[in-house]
């Protein structure tokens, strides 16, 4: 196995393990934690993000590109997420305001 792909195999390893961690604390919070995976925007922008990395980074380090891209797209995505969750949150309540 080549040495770069070790980082993001272990940050990988390092969220699993931490989604695992809370989820024995706080039944339900690993769907809410990974709920980015059911979010299309989100999964767009983690998959453009995904092929820039690896596009870019294949000429660079090879095979290894494809692990960094996998981890920045993912965390692109999760990111991309938080940003529309609160939108949507205060949308409903506006609307429950109204009501």
């Amino acid at each position: 196995m080549d040495s770069s792909v070790i980082a993001p195999v272990t940050v990988v390893a390092m969220l699993v393990i931490r989604t695992v961690l809370v989820e024995v604390r706080q039944p339900g919070s690993a769907r809410r934690e990974w709920a980015f995976l059911s979010n299309r925007c989100a999964m767009a922008a983690g998959a453009a993000t995904a092929s820039l990395v690896s596009v870019g980074g294949w000429q660079a380090v090879g095979f290894a590109a494809t692990a960094w891209a996998v981890l920045a797209g993912a965390l692109t995505a999760h990111i991309v997420d938080l940003r529309a969750g609160p939108a949507e949150v205060r949308r409903e309540d506006s609307n429950d305001a109204h009501r």
